[in-house]
């Protein structure tokens, strides 16, 4: 036991004194494990999967504004149609385009959209922001029809053959599976390096200078400006880096899902997205997969309980039921966990942590 103590002590001092790099490795061998995980599992876990890893990168944007910088966006899955469409289009337009490529125009679009939306917001604070954001969220309907030559107006733009398994992909495998798993596997694996390669900067920003920054702007906007930090500054960053997340988020999206519509990005996902955000909980990094989770699975439980309970199908109970749910869920969540289900397996880990110290103390002594 004693020995087990002694690497334990030993990788928080490497993790102390190399930070980033612990960050890296902990980031590549969690997705190589899931990238593992992906060629044993079947092409629906894989779909749910990917949407899952979608919804993550969104709501950790969201989870940096709100939880690091202290603002509230009611318009975020606005911004993951701005990313959708822009990837949708460009596809269209540039079928050759490698994946990366393309999902890196999404994040840019969402950061150029954002930084138009946060410029004027720099003023405004509370529910004069979450009302601009709102305006947004309900407008983007209407600039997608306005555009309708582009965007392919009422009708979802598809996307080309683009996000199919490249053949070096399918020649690893047995040709007895199905194209249809080796795609979603392929989309899966897409969805989780991109999960990496986000969570990773992210885990950095939160901790650096710049995140430090905000989460003082958030605690005390005078003693901010009184160190010399720049409020529009830091409110303007924090909107394009969560407008840029929302926008990757939606790009991927649309690769997983094959199309870009407006009605996917409404208002009522915006609002299930803050939900998602508060039960995982807000400003952590675990709190946005466990987001990501629980939208993904949210069809397939919801599905089951319209079939348990004779819901009719196509009913307005049946329509209205998951906002019933993610309400519930919420409430339940501010009562029973105020810090997210993340928070509370924090607060369960420091508790059998400090055990652990306690237990140990007499061993060492002896």
């Amino acid at each position: 036991m004693s020995a087990l103590f002694r690497v334990g002590d030993a990788l928080r001092v490497y993790r102390d004194r190399h930070p980033v790099l612990w960050r890296l490795i902990w980031t590549v061998v969690l997705v190589a494990i899931a990238v593992y995980m992906t060629t044993h599992l079947s092409a629906t876990t894989d779909g749910l999967l990917a949407t899952g890893a979608c919804m993550s990168i969104v709501i950790l944007g969201l989870s940096f504004l709100t939880g690091a910088s202290g603002q509230v966006s009611l318009g975020n899955a606005a911004f993951m149609g701005v990313g959708a469409y822009a990837t949708a289009i460009w596809a269209n337009h540039h079928t050759t385009t490698p994946v990366a490529v393309v999902l890196l125009i999404g994040a840019l679009s969402g950061a150029a959209v954002g930084l138009l939306i946060g410029l004027p917001a720099t003023r405004l604070r509370g529910p004069y922001l979450a009302g601009m954001t709102l305006l947004f969220a309900i407008s983007f309907e209407g600039i997608v029809l306005f555009f309708g030559s582009w965007t392919g107006g009422d009708a979802p733009l598809q996307l080309p053959t683009i996000a199919v398994a490249p053949q070096w992909f399918v020649d690893r495998f047995s040709s007895s599976i199905p194209l249809f798993t080796l795609n979603q596997m392929w989309l899966a694996d897409i969805a989780i390096v991109t999960v990496g390669v986000s969570f990773f900067f992210m885990a950095n920003l939160f901790r650096s200078r710049t995140g430090r920054a905000m989460r003082l702007v958030r605690d005390n906007d005078v003693a901010a400006e009184l160190v010399g930090i720049s409020l529009p500054h830091a409110r303007v960053l924090a909107f394009v880096v969560s407008a840029a997340y929302a926008g990757l988020g939606g790009a991927l999206y649309t690769l997983v899902t094959g199309n870009a519509s407006y009605s996917t990005y409404s208002l009522g996902l915006s609002i299930t997205i803050l939900s998602l955000l508060v039960i995982g909980g807000i400003g952590t990094l675990s709190g946005a997969l466990i987001g990501g989770v629980i939208f993904a699975y949210s069809t397939t439980w919801i599905d089951w309980i319209v079939g348990k309970t004779g819901i009719t199908q196509g009913g307005n109970l049946a329509a209205n039921l998951p906002n019933i749910i993610f309400g519930g869920l919420l409430v339940i969540t501010m009562l029973v966990a105020p810090y997210g289900i993340a928070g509370a397996i924090k607060m369960g880990a420091g508790k059998v942590s400090r055990r652990f110290r306690v237990t140990r103390m007499p061993m060492a002594s002896g």
